[in-house]
C-alpha cells in the first residue's frame, strides 16, 4: 500500500466513523464502497471487520438496557450469522470485478429505498415474524459484499425504533455476524495475519471521528446529513458499476 492509498483509506475510514457516530450505524455504507473503489471489494471487506466487531462490541454495552426482546433479537441475528457463511463463500469464489457490481447495486438499492419510502412502516408483530429471514438476507449481503444496510438498517428504520433501541439491535446483530464472518474468511484464506493487521488499524480513524458524527448529528437536521450522505454514496455507486463494466 502506498501512502498516498493509505491517506485516502484513512480518509474513508473516518468519514465513516463520522457516519456512524451520528446515526449508530452504517460506517460500512461509505467505507466498504469507497475502499472497494480503491483496491477491491475482497480487501474492504476484510479490512472493515475488527472496526465493525469491536464498535458495535461497545455499543451494544452501551445500550445493553434498551433491548428488543430475546426472541426478536436472537432470531434476527442467528439467522443475520447463518447467512453471513454462505455470502463469505460467494466472497471467495467471485471475480472482484462481480464484487464490485453487486456493492454498486447494493449502494443503488438503499438510496433508491430511502429516497421512494421514507416512511415506510412495519409493525412490531409482523417484524418479529419475519426476522429470521430478513436477518438471513442482510447476512447473506454482509457476507459477500460488506454491505448489509439495504436490508438491515431498511428493516430496522421501518420499525420505528428510538435511538437507542435501534442502535442496540443494530450492534447485536453486526455482533454476531462479524463473530461468525471472521473465522469463516480466516477458513477461507481471505483473513491473513496482515489483513487482520489492516483491520486493526483500520479501527483507529473510524473510532476517532465518530465523536465528530456525534456532535455534527447535535446541529444539523437529520434530514440534512441523510442527503448529503446519499449524494456522496450515490457518486461511489456509479464509480464502481463504472469500473465494473468498462
Amino acid at each position: 500500500m502506498t501512502f498516498y492509498e493509505l491517506v485516502i483509506a484513512f480518509v474513508c475510514l473516518a468519514l465513516g466513523g463520522v457516519i456512524k457516530g451520528a446515526t449508530g450505524a452504517g460506517a460500512p455504507i461509505f467505507a466498504v464502497p469507497a475502499l472497494a473503489m480503491m483496491f477491491d471489494v475482497q480487501f474492504a471487506v476484510v479490512v472493515m471487520l475488527m472496526p465493525n466487531l469491536l464498535t458495535n462490541c461497545w455499543q451494544a454495552w452501551r445500550f445493553r438496557a434498551q433491548r428488543l426482546p430475546a426472541r426478536f433479537n436472537l432470531s434476527f441475528a442467528g439467522f443475520g450469522a447463518l447467512g453471513v457463511i454462505a455470502g463469505s463463500v460467494v466472497l471467495a469464489q467471485l471475480s472482484p470485478r462481480l464484487l464490485s457490481l453487486i456493492v454498486a447495486l447494493g449502494v443503488i438499492a438503499y438510496i433508491g429505498f430511502k429516497l421512494s419510502r421514507p416512511d415506510w412502516f412495519i409493525r412490531y408483530e409482523i417484524a418479529r415474524r419475519i426476522s429470521g429471514p430478513a436477518g438471513f438476507v442482510a447476512g447473506l449481503l454482509q457476507g459477500a459484499s460488506g454491505l448489509s444496510a439495504p436490508v438491515s438498517l431498511s428493516f430496522l428504520n421501518a420499525l420505528k425504533l428510538e435511538r437507542p433501541y435501534f442502535i442496540s439491535t443494530a450492534s447485536f446483530f453486526f455482533v454476531a455476524m462479524t463473530a461468525v464472518q471472521i473465522p469463516a474468511l480466516a477458513t477461507l484464506g481471505l483473513m491473513t495475519p496482515h489483513r487482520l493487521l489492516l483491520s486493526a488499524c483500520a479501527l483507529v480513524p473510524l473510532a476517532a471521528f465518530m465523536p465528530v458524527g456525534a456532535r455534527l448529528a447535535r446541529h444539523l437536521p437529520r434530514t440534512v446529513f441523510d442527503r448529503v450522505i446519499l449524494a456522496v454514496l450515490g457518486v461511489l455507486a456509479i464509480k464502481l458499476m463504472f469500473d465494473a463494466l468498462y
